[in-house]
């Protein structure tokens, strides 16, 4: 299980921060999982893709969810298929593996070759996952009860770990764990960002845009600042209706696609449909 000699520097799709690039590093040099914490649109979830691209290596993703327990990313006994077989006779219900399902965690673990594991939102489960999560990536191995089977990993995945902050994580999991906290692009980095999605666009328009996109987001009022996926929306419905000049007031073109709460709507309507702004 020796560390990739591949190094991390982003992608064409993907333009990374040199801090962001040296905590990919630092984690793929250590075999430790990266844990990455941002606001929504940071690209915290494309970096694993991008990672996965970059050092050419599957990815396998496991999307966290509230009832998510360490056990199913290794396997899931499928006893209702068993069962169902067993009634209508469908299958050799004594061959015990046929009903067993390799969960993200387990498939990453049986990989002939290493890849790249993605548990996103890991903030999403209850407060004994993330340490339960961490014992079974420091064994890199675990047995299949029913079978008796030991599945035993011949690779260490490099793991990516995302988290929104809903809730705190314990401190064991932090210490086994490198940590990047990815800012929201400055305009310089949201411009370059632009580019990539939206090649040959306009200069004017596209400066219009991205002073206006800073604009809401400095907003106090805003429950829900725009991030940069509703910006390349944005952007491509403007360019689709053959928008061409604009600026923030209460005639902005198509502003549902960059705010999506209703009461941000009417904030902004009411800032402007008075005349006024409403500073942060």
């Amino acid at each position: 299980m020796t560390p990739t000699s591949s190094r991390f520097r982003g992608t064409e799709k993907y333009l990374s921060s040199e801090g962001l690039q040296a905590a990919v590093n630092c984690a793929l040099t250590l075999q430790r999982p990266l844990l990455v914490k941002g606001e929504p649109g940071t690209g915290k979830t494309l970096l694993a893709e991008a990672i996965s691209e970059a050092l050419g290596m599957r990815l396998i993703p496991w999307h966290v969810k509230s009832t998510t327990r360490a056990q199913d990313g290794l396997y899931v006994y499928d006893t209702v298929q068993r069962l169902y077989d067993s009634r209508f006779g469908d299958g050799d219900v004594k061959d015990i593996r046929r009903y067993i399902r390799l969960g993200p965690l387990g498939e990453a673990f049986s990989a002939k070759e290493r890849v790249v594991l993605l548990i996103d939102e890991v903030d999403k489960a209850d407060l004994e996952f993330p340490n339960d999560l961490l014992h079974e990536l420091d064994r890199m191995r675990f047995r299949i009860v029913e079978t008796n089977e030991e599945v035993v990993a011949a690779h260490r995945p490099v793991v990516i770990i995302t988290s929104n902050n809903e809730k705190e994580l314990p401190d064991a999991f932090l210490r086994r764990c490198v940590f990047h906290f990815i800012d929201f692009p400055d305009t310089d980095l949201m411009r370059r960002i632009v580019g990539v999605h939206h090649p040959g666009l306009d200069a004017e328009l596209a400066e219009q845009a991205l002073k206006v996109f800073y604009e809401l987001r400095g907003f106090s009022r805003l429950r829900k600042r725009p991030t940069t996926s509703e910006l390349i929306d944005w952007i491509a419905v403007l360019k689709a209706s053959g928008v061409q000049s604009f600026k923030l007031d209460e005639n902005l073109p198509f502003l549902g696609a960059l705010l999506k709460k209703e009461q941000d709507l009417m904030a902004v309507a009411e800032a402007f449909g008075r005349g006024r702004r409403t500073r942060a």
